[in-house]
């Protein structure tokens, strides 16, 4: 069993109205949702996260090597491909 740890945290009335009034119609304790809202949060981070550095690694241009590597190879591809359909 997961070891749990009892926090306090200050929140406005009005969301903790709306996460006690969730919690309710989920049939769930206040402290669950609160657990579940976080997990959730940092999930989404982590995505995000990931995101960013997938972005990243396919945010390089290629260089002129490549450029012309890739205009050389542009014909050939098109005659392989065109020969397939």
């Amino acid at each position: 069993m997961a070891t749990t740890i009892k926090t306090a945290v200050s929140i406005q009335k009005s969301l903790f109205d709306q996460a006690e009034s969730l919690a309710q119609q989920l049939n769930i304790s206040r402290s669950h949702l609160f657990g579940l809202a976080i997990e959730t949060f940092i999930k989404a981070h982590e995505n995000q996260i990931l995101l960013e550095k997938i972005n990243q690694a396919y945010s390089d241009q290629p260089d002129s090597t490549e450029t012309v590597l890739l205009s050389k190879l542009r014909k050939p591809h098109r005659k392989i491909v065109e020969s397939e359909w």
